[in-house]
């Protein structure tokens, strides 16, 4: 039986890890997980052949999206979604300390210290907030920092036998994060489709004849969102999520006529999405 690498944003305890693991007790092969320092590492690792798939944030409920993983994406092309997945994100204070005014730094990923910024104002206002590549980057050293703490999962204090002085210090209740798996091959059918695309000229109405030809053919749009290029000051490209399965007949000449009014266009393909609990 053939062996499926799924590269994720360790090390271990993240919930990348956590999404990583739930799509692979989905799948029939055997798996092997791969622990990437960066989120760009565990989608280049699937384009450079060290890894079959990759499992990557790239939005939030509450801090949106997640920028590396779009900007990595267009970089790398040619990598097509097969799911996308959905978990809910609790986030838990992992220290050795006994009581909050002990505390004089909290370590996480900047998406989670952004997610409990209300929490840390009002209980840590004077603590330093330190970004760390990920929730459980710095979780091994905590046992010689009594003044310190993350914020990660429960689930990442059991797995490195930490004490946890508060749970769901999250600002709002429902806060989930959807991961796109990442392969070469695309996914069969879906009921989403992502793409990216630059336009050619930035001139009055360029974006509108995309937007039109979509709403022309009754295609929803769940999500856009621009990124700069990184070419020049002000030039962009956008990243849209439709509610249509690009292998329908209607939606591939649509996305087909796309390229009549763009630059450059990439399309990420179709999937499903699934709730991780």
């Amino acid at each position: 039986m053939a062996t499926t690498v799924i590269a994720h944003l360790g090390p271990i305890g993240t919930y990348a890890e956590a999404a990583a693991l739930a799509y692979a007790d989905s799948i029939e092969t055997e798996t092997i997980l791969l622990s990437c320092n960066t989120i760009a590492q565990a989608i280049e690792s699937v384009d450079q052949g060290r890894a079959s798939l990759a499992v990557v944030p790239v939005e939030n409920s509450i801090e949106g999206s997640v920028t590396m993983t779009l900007d990595t994406l267009w970089r790398v092309g040619q990598l097509q979604i097969q799911q996308a997945l959905e978990l809910s994100i609790e986030h838990t204070l992992i220290t050795t300390a006994t009581d909050l005014q002990e505390i004089h730094t909290v370590y996480s990923h900047p998406q989670a210290l952004s997610q409990c910024q209300g929490w840390l104002g009002k209980f840590l206002p004077s603590a330093q907030q330190v970004a760390a590549n990920s929730t459980t980057a710095v979780l091994h050293e905590l046992s010689t920092q009594p003044q310190a703490a993350a914020i990660s999962s429960q689930r990442a204090a059991d797995l490195y036998q930490l004490p946890t002085l508060i749970q769901g210090i999250g600002d709002y209740p429902d806060n989930r994060t959807r991961f796109w798996v990442l392969g070469h091959q695309p996914a069969r059918t879906g009921s989403h489709t992502s793409l990216a695309f630059s336009l050619s000229a930035n001139v009055p109405g360029a974006l509108l004849g995309v937007l039109e030809k979509l709403a022309s053919q009754n295609i929803n749009l769940s999500r856009i969102e621009s990124r700069p290029t990184k070419k020049s000051l002000g030039d962009y490209l956008f990243f849209v999520d439709i509610e249509a399965d690009g292998s329908e007949p209607l939606v591939a000449n649509v996305l087909k006529d796309l390229t009549n009014y763009v630059e450059n266009i990439q399309s990420f393909g179709s999937y499903q999405i699934v709730e991780v609990l």
